[in-house]
């Protein structure tokens, strides 16, 4: 079954999987990173730290905290990413609310799949690029992301989220153009 196909909890744990693959894959976490200015331990700290801020001032939702990304950044991603899932698995998930000033009334699980899923998805080319790991996304769900991305362009670049679009060739492959539309360079290599 397509990605773009699964239930909110079996997404997040196929997309995290993948990047789980890559967390215990790497092996110099101080290597940088795609986005500039981070390295790969960077690119963990991100996806350990903006969550549980959203889903405590927008539904209450506490998420238990593991070690830090600074002493252990596969246990404080494997905490976190356990977390995510034991909260998708809780079938009373669906039915709580996170209300944000920025997306309204929006149930948990979704905003959890829309918002950070997806974020979990595109940094996984990120950590595997730092860590010299595969970088192959699933080209189905590159290619749903994108096209749901593109007629938000405007609203995502002004959120200071997304950096400028890079420019692909008119050929590239699908994970290419998402890549190069979310402002990273889809043929960088670290120096």
């Amino acid at each position: 079954m397509a990605l773009s196909d699964l239930l909110p909890a079996e997404r997040h744990r196929q997309v995290a999987g993948a990047f789980t693959d890559r967390v215990r894959g790497a092996k110099d976490w101080d290597a940088p990173a795609p986005v500039d200015g981070w390295t790969a331990r960077d690119v963990v700290r991100h996806l350990v730290d903006w969550l549980p801020a959203l889903l405590a001032g927008g539904a209450g939702i506490e998420l238990p905290s593991g070690p830090s990304v600074d002493d252990d950044p596969v246990a404080a991603w494997e905490t976190r990413c356990a977390a995510v899932q034991a909260l998708l698995d809780d079938p009373d998930t669906p039915q709580r609310l996170l209300t944000n000033p920025h997306i309204g009334e929006v149930p948990v699980d979704r905003a959890i799949d829309q918002f950070y899923v997806s974020d979990v998805f595109m940094h996984t080319w990120d950590l595997a690029r730092a860590t010299g790991q595969n970088d192959r996304l699933d080209p189905e769900f590159c290619a749903a992301l994108l096209g749901g991305m593109q007629p938000i362009e405007e609203l995502l670049r002004s959120s200071g989220q997304y950096g400028p679009a890079v420019a692909t060739p008119d050929d590239a492959d699908v994970q290419t153009r998402m890549l190069g539309f979310i402002g990273r360079d889809p043929f960088w290599t670290p120096r």
